[in-house]
């Protein structure tokens, strides 16, 4: 079934996305994550164990993205 959403509003269209995702949430084990997750996972706590970078809390990740930093 597909859903025409060009016609839709934003506010329409977030709620499809979470009540879309409050469905697939319900049984995570059903979703597989992709191989290359488990390599990204690694090398992010890779990077952390040897000091290559670190944690921002939300409010500075917000602050950050805000400003168009990465």
């Amino acid at each position: 079934m597909l859903i025409a959403t060009e016609n839709l509003s934003r506010i329409e269209k977030l709620r499809i996305i979470e009540q879309l995702w409050d469905e697939l949430s319900r049984d995570p084990g059903d979703i597989e994550s992709p191989a290359w997750h488990a390599d990204a996972l690694r090398e992010a706590e890779r990077a952390v164990a040897n000091g290559e970078t670190g944690f921002l809390d939300w409010e500075q990740a917000k602050a950050r993205l805000r400003q168009g930093g990465a």
